[in-house]
């Protein structure tokens, strides 16, 4: 795959690890500058986390993440990835507590299957 998508010269800046427990792979996710990923679980951390999130596929279950600015779907295209990591930029500041409360949830549920 490193060979496939020319990315040898990125490996002095990659550090491979051992898979991780939850905590530990959250510990590593809030204190990174960007997260790449195909996990939908990662790509929803990272919101959270508010730390941008660059996504190697072409759609998301997690719509608000893209259009609050915190995920870029980038596919698999080498060029769409790359000019995602240089562009980086963080989403839009986002009240946790307000827009994701129980009572607003409960509200939109309630709408939906009236």
């Amino acid at each position: 795959m490193v060979d496939f998508f020319e990315l040898n010269n990125l490996l002095d800046k990659i550090l491979v690890i051992e898979p991780l427990g939850y905590l530990d792979m959250i510990k590593l996710e809030k204190n990174a500058k960007a997260i790449l990923t195909d996990s939908g679980g990662v790509q929803k951390e990272a919101f959270w986390l508010k730390v941008p999130c660059i996504t190697l596929r072409e759609e998301t279950e997690w719509v608000e993440t893209v259009e609050l600015g915190w995920n870029k779907l980038v596919g698999d295209d080498k060029e769409r990835i790359l000019s995602a990591v240089r562009d980086l930029k963080f989403g839009k500041d986002v009240d946790f507590n307000k827009e994701f409360s129980a009572n607003k949830m409960a509200r939109i549920i309630a709408e939906f299957l009236m």
